[in-house]
């Protein structure tokens, strides 16, 4: 890993996707990769930290994940919204060079057998929470978090800092029809 991507500790972990960005969801099983991208994803639980993302039953990555039990959540930036809408609006089973065409550049993590995306600003590996009813019904699907790492230049001291980071690392928020919003202002509430 380069050197401004640092561990996060895991009991903060939840802050890396709790302000709702679209993410990517890696996947490897069989020596098959793939990446899609997903806008329902949140943080579940603090200890062990779980999360949630939402897999539709026809996603080459979901496959992946059932098959490996393994998965990876990665926060996108700014600078990849088109590799984000491509891997997001293309499947691996109808395109097999999608990730080349989308211009994905995977990475491993030591101790961790799974593609993290690289350009990134968060990455949380996960262990599958198998549910199957929920997996069945509702496309619900359950990682404990067992590695968080995230860009210092942008996520430092427990918190996110995109007021003083490159526009280009801000996180992207997907709407609908090909659009999305980067990340804006930070707020406080004074107390």
């Amino acid at each position: 890993m380069q050197s401004h991507i640092k561990e996060v500790p895991l009991e903060k972990a939840y802050r890396l996707i709790n302000h709702g960005p679209a993410v990517l969801v890696s996947a490897r099983h069989g020596g098959v990769d793939d990446v899609m991208a997903a806008s329902w994803a949140c943080a579940l639980d603090f200890a062990p930290p779980k999360l949630t993302v939402v897999l539709d039953k026809a996603t080459r990555t979901r496959a992946l994940v059932e098959g490996s039990g393994l998965f990876v959540i990665q926060v996108p930036t700014a600078a990849q919204l088109q590799l984000t809408h491509a891997v997001g609006t293309h499947s691996l089973g109808d395109t097999p060079d999608k990730l080349a065409r989308a211009g994905v550049e995977l990475f491993d993590a030591e101790g961790h057998d799974q593609p993290f995306v690289a350009g990134c600003s968060a990455w949380l590996a996960c262990r599958l929470v198998p549910e199957p009813h929920n997996q069945a019904t509702y496309d619900l699907f359950i990682g404990e978090v067992v590695g968080a790492w995230a860009d210092t230049r942008v996520f430092r001291d427990g918190h996110w800092q995109f007021q003083d980071a490159d526009p280009s690392l801000r996180s992207l928020h997907y709407i609908a029809g090909g659009q999305f919003y980067a990340i804006g202002e930070s707020l406080v509430v004074q107390g």
